[in-house]
């Protein structure tokens, strides 16, 4: 297992914040709701607010720092109290070098946005691309599973976000 650190970002961490999701956008682009080139162009008071983003009781935001202080991954939690499923699973991502289950860097990841999370419900919800595999293997196979509702795909309505939930009690 690759030994990290998990830690909340602050707005002083916006560089950093920037750099990852850039990154993240352009590893794997319809992971997110995002064009890498929109995300280029946001101004840094963004960049501060984004990095904030898990500061709130209704938010969680975490990062993977690994021994040589290098972000590799990062994931968060919010409450849409517009919608009735609870906690919402959102901005997965794992560099190439640390993902895998002997990482472990994702599951890391994943167990503090639960552990948040069963603060506040008693499940977990989540959207994926309908063509993001090894998003949904990985879902799978940390208990997640379709709940049947899916969505257009904002950068390509042509194509879904599929639901998936998974209770934590």
């Amino acid at each position: 297992m690759t030994s990290v650190t998990i830690h909340r970002p602050t707005e002083h961490d916006w560089e950093r914040v920037r750099d990852l999701r850039l990154e993240m956008l352009l590893d794997t682009p319809i992971a997110f709701m995002e064009s890498v080139a929109d995300a280029a162009t946001n101004s840094e008071d963004v960049w501060r607010m984004r990095a904030n983003r898990g500061s709130t009781p209704d938010s969680v935001q975490l990062v993977a720092v690994d021994g040589s202080g290098t972000w590799v991954g990062t994931m968060s939690g919010f409450v849409d109290h517009a919608q009735t499923s609870g906690p919402l699973l959102v901005g997965v991502y794992v560099s190439p070098a640390s993902r895998g289950r002997a990482a472990g860097v994702t599951d890391a990841l994943l167990d503090a946005v639960e552990a948040w999370a069963l603060g506040i419900s008693d499940a977990l919800t989540l959207h994926v691309h309908e063509d993001n595999h090894r998003a949904i293997a990985y879902y799978r196979r940390r208990g997640y599973q379709p709940t049947g509702h899916s969505f257009p795909y904002n950068l390509d309505p042509s194509k879904n976000e599929v639901e998936m939930r998974r209770a934590l009690r």
